[in-house]
Order: C-alpha cells, then structure tokens, then sequence
C-alpha cells in the first residue's frame, strides 16, 4: 500500500510539473535584423512521360475512373523527377532537378489539370544546394496549349538560400505532346526569403 501511496504521488507530481516545463515551447521571441531578399529565376522544366528515358511514371490508378484514352486519365498519380535546363532544349545545360507528385484532376479528356507539389532543387551555380517548394493546383489547359497560356503556382518553402521561401512561378508551355504527354515549360519564379 505504501509503494502505492508513493507512485500515486510522483505521478501527480510529474503530472503537475509539466504544464510549467510546456510553456516555454510556446514563447515567442521577437526577431530582429532580419532582411527579406527578393530573387528572380528563369529556368525550363522538361516532363517526359513516355519513351525509353521517361522522368515521370504511373503510381496508381483508380480502377473504377474511365479512361478518355487521355495522356493523364482522371485520378492517376505520377512521381516525377524532371530535368531543369538554362535552354528551352531538353539537351540544354542541366541546373537541377523537379522531383515530386502530382494527380491528375480532369475528367475532360481534352484538358489537363493537377494538384502538383514539387521541390525544385538546383545542383550546380549559384544555388547548389537550394531549392523551393512548389505545392499548387495546376488549372485546367489544353493538353496542346498556346504558348500564350501562362499558369500561376504558389510556392510555399524552400531551404538552403531559399529558406523560408513563399512566392509564385509563372510556366509556360514551350513545347507540348498531347498523344506522349511530353511538355517543356519556361519557368519565371518570384521568390521571397532570408
């Protein structure tokens, strides 16, 4: 009964001590000097579903969603891992790589649409090392779009030189397959970060 006694109150002890010692996880210290930068990037994104090298493949379909005989049937989930090049040519200078998921949303067989969320990473200049994350929903295109159709994306983190990022990018279709799927897009990003 004793060794009870003394349990019952180191429990009550332990559980009365930690409201004290769970204050300051929620202390909030005031940062100073802290400059916000502004960064610009032009870079191009080459997506290659088909062909012998492809950079993104098939994760999952839902069995029960009809397929339009489309490049992206609705609900089918990719991984990716796509080269980012200074040209518009895929053989361009290779500066880094967009690895990540994406689920194609669109029903209309004639349009594309996606949630997307990518960390586009930089392997070789100024920002090896760094990169940004991209989470947003790609809006409904046609699967040959103009090469005037700009797409807005939210960016919401980033590490390395881009720490803390937020902004957006702006793509453009520079190239496109509608039978392969296969695109290229200009990539104009606004960062803002530390």
């Amino acid at each position: 009964m004793e060794k009870q006694m003394v349990f019952a109150w180191a429990m009550i002890f332990c559980l009365a001590i930690a409201p004290v010692f769970g204050q300051h996880y929620s202390k909030t210290i005031k940062l100073g000097g802290r400059v916000e930068k502004k960064t610009r990037l032009r870079f191009f994104y080459h997506d290659f579903p088909g062909g012998k090298n492809p950079t993104t493949v098939l994760l999952a379909q839902a069995n029960i969603t009809q397929d339009f005989f489309s490049p992206s049937p609705y609900s089918s989930l990719y991984a990716m891992d796509d080269p980012l090049t200074m040209g518009p040519e895929r053989t361009s200078t290779t500066i880094g790589n967009a690895q990540g998921l994406y689920i194609a949303l669109s029903r209309d067989p004639n349009k594309f649409t996606a949630v997307l969320y990518a960390d586009f990473a930089f392997t070789t200049g100024r920002f090896n090392g760094s990169s940004f994350s991209l989470f947003s929903r790609y809006p409904p295109t046609d699967f040959v779009p103009s090469p005037d159709t700009i797409c807005e994306m939210a960016i919401v983190g980033g590490r390395g030189a881009f720490k803390m990022a937020k902004g957006f990018a702006l793509l453009r279709a520079t190239s496109s397959n509608a039978m392969t799927g296969d695109a290229s897009l200009e990539v104009n990003v606004t960062l803002y970060h530390y």
